[in-house]
């Protein structure tokens, strides 16, 4: 016999924790990609060949991508459907762990970092394991807040820190830049040029953007149903376009806008003019309240 469920069970919904299994399932084939890398590339006695590697890592940076598309959609399936629950949050932050912690930190520190090592021994391994560090903090952070209660009509939909998926993006999008352009010069550069330097700034202030009280929108209340001008689907679908065909560069720029808008643009913009822009459906009818 079937016995009836204990109501103190977590709730498990299938489509969006679906979703969550994708993004961890990109996530450990991501890490596993950059180890066949690290491997096939000092197989041979005359050490570190980065040409026979970079398949290997721009195919984990395409699963970090797959993982980035996947953690989006898992939340608005959820919400869609009115299925957020406790046990989907928990879920979705252990697999934001590996995709967007683990995965990026791996990526950088045996791909991008390790020259750094002769300036300071094991240099590029502290900062990736900062910045899984941070991330994973970010992460518990979030749930911590979003398990206390809300008042009645009272509603959050800031961040609190860049976004653990938006930081993973923006860095493996640079990587990714960073390999092509390697490839387009010497084409067997295992140091990378100056990008060592500028990616491994951008890990250390990831990091610390992930963990400071600067606000990022959520974009929570733009989903399957909101409504959209013709203008807007023609730039979303000119966009989208435009990403496929130079994919090396777009990401970059996609993921820098987003990083660019909460820290040195949204603070100084008004209310109305925020509303208008990420939840333009309150902006229009006026029910919007300030965000906390």
């Amino acid at each position: 016999m079937f016995r009836t469920q204990d109501p103190d069970d977590p709730k498990i919904y299938l489509l969006p924790n679906l979703m969550t299994t994708g993004n961890l399932v990109c996530g450990f084939v991501a890490v596993l990609s950059i180890f066949q890398g690290i491997l096939i590339a000092t197989s041979k006695e005359s050490g570190y060949d980065f040409a026979l590697a970079k398949p290997y890592y721009e195919r984990a940076i395409l699963l970090i991508f797959g993982s980035c598309i996947f953690d989006l959609l898992d939340g608005r399936l959820a919400r869609l459907g009115g299925k957020e629950s406790p046990f989907g949050r928990e879920f979705d932050s252990l697999a934001d762990v590996i995709s967007f912690g683990m995965a990026p930190s791996l990526l950088m520190a045996k791909a991008v970092l390790f020259p750094l090592d002769e300036i300071f021994d094991g240099l590029g391994w502290y900062l990736a394991c900062i910045y899984v560090v941070c991330g994973a903090i970010r992460l518990a952070r979030f749930n911590c807040i979003a398990a206390i209660p809300k008042k009645d009509g009272e509603k959050d939909t800031d961040f609190r820190g860049i976004p653990i998926p938006m930081a993973a993006g923006f860095i493996s999008s640079l990587t990714f830049l960073a390999i092509y352009l390697n490839d387009k010069g010497n084409g067997n550069d295992p140091e990378l040029g100056m990008w060592k330097y500028v990616l491994a700034g951008a890990m250390l202030g990831l990091s610390i953007l992930m963990i400071s009280n600067v606000r990022y929108p959520s974009f929570k209340n733009v989903g399957w149903r909101t409504k959209g001008t013709p203008l807007v689907m023609l730039i979303a679908a000119l966009l989208l376009v435009v990403t496929v065909q130079y994919r090396y560069v777009m990401p970059v720029i996609l993921f820098s806008a987003y990083l660019l808008y909460g820290l040195l643009v949204r603070p100084f913009l008004s209310r109305k003019v925020r509303q208008e822009i990420e939840n333009p459906e309150e902006a229009l009818d006026g029910s919007g309240e300030e965000m906390k």
